[in-house]
């Protein structure tokens, strides 16, 4: 039985929501008696050094070629279209959402990261994505060819209904990576107009992506005066999150840009209201009966979301209901393995043609 092969910058250990998903398709194939492996590509995308593309190239080359290879987006997209097509070989992008719509960036790391990635996805055998809104985005901006590009959204695993902090101050939570695109800046702003009202904000998730954001994130806090209100709990393991979510009471994170939204549907899976932002795949996955759908930029229309859900019980038990019963539809991480058990399949009669 031929291999199936992940490649991604890195390692994917790292706790984010798409290495989370890569290392998460491999335990399932591999559950399944499928023969897999992670490639681990150099670090630096997605702006690699000269070396570190040489270095990915000679790695890609070096697979079998009878073995299903799905190199990470992160990487892919900024891979040379020309030295992909000299690989001659099948091989499939997994796209967890388009480079250039990472916040922060320069409208010239827009334009450049645009234009590589459209040519990269162009020597794809396959496309996968984590949603049907990447999936539109990269058919109508990207010109992917539709019968190319097939959906595999991320899993949820079972889970309790969280428990809330009934006794005392509403509990905040935000789960995500210190990056411009989590636009915790704004929801720290939107917070700062809730001074009348008791909450805490508790956010989960790796400071060292971005130590400017992250310093800058800091700041913002001390500088609005909610040092006491706010806990920086950093990258944590799978039981500590696991108890993040159980005692929060609501979810919040006004994203710029989600290509699906895992943490989205983590509070969803635990019937916690979820504050999200409207771009990407979020106003699919969330919907507002869930809790709300804000602009992100719009910071007193966030501090308006949060003051419902914090001050109003009964909307907060409202929204809880929408979430779980939300949450108890989402599809479980089989779903996400079967297309890319089709994905090998489909490769496999490429190579016997060829």
């Amino acid at each position: 039985m031929a291999e199936f092969i992940l490649a991604a910058p890195g390692d994917l250990e790292t706790p984010t929501g798409g290495y989370l998903y890569d290392a998460r398709i491999l335990r399932e194939l591999s559950a399944r008696g499928r023969p897999v492996r992670a490639l681990a590509l150099p670090d630096g995308f997605p702006t690699p050094s000269a070396g570190a593309i040489q270095r990915s190239l000679e790695l890609l080359a070096a697979v079998p070629r009878d073995a299903t290879l799905v190199v990470d987006g992160l990487a892919f997209g900024t891979l040379p279209a020309d030295k992909l097509r000299v690989l001659r070989r099948s091989l499939a992008a997994l796209v967890h959402h388009p480079l250039a719509l990472e916040s922060g960036l320069s409208r010239e790391d827009v334009e450049r990261l645009e234009i590589s990635e459209r040519q990269a996805l162009r020597e794809a055998s396959a496309i996968i994505v984590t949603s049907s809104a990447t999936r539109r985005t990269l058919i109508e901006r990207y010109r992917a060819a539709p019968e190319r590009v097939h959906v595999a959204e991320p899993g949820v695993d079972p889970a309790p209904r969280a428990i809330g902090n009934a006794d005392g101050p509403a509990v905040i939570l935000s789960v995500g990576a210190l990056v411009p695109r989590k636009n915790h800046e704004n929801l720290a702003r939107a917070l700062a107009l809730l001074g009348d009202l008791d909450w805490r904000w508790r956010i989960v998730g790796s400071d060292d992506r971005d130590p400017a954001c992250a310093r800058r994130l800091a700041g913002i806090v001390r500088e609005l005066g909610l040092v006491e209100r706010v806990s920086f709990l950093g990258a944590v393991p799978p039981g500590e999150l696991e108890d993040a979510y159980a005692d929060a009471d609501l979810f919040a994170l006004p994203s710029r840009h989600e290509g699906y939204g895992m943490a989205y549907a983590e509070a969803l899976a635990r019937g916690l209201p979820v504050i999200a932002g409207d771009g990407g795949a979020a106003p699919e996955l969330v919907g507002p009966e869930a809790g709300a759908l804000v602009e992100p930029d719009d910071v007193p229309g966030i501090a308006s979301a949060l003051r419902r859900l914090i001050e109003d019980p009964s909307a907060r038990k409202v929204a809880s209901d929408v979430a779980w019963t939300l949450g108890q539809g989402l599809p479980r991480w089989a779903h996400a393995a079967d297309v890319f058990e089709r994905l090998m399949t489909a490769t496999s009669g490429e190579n016997r043609a060829a």
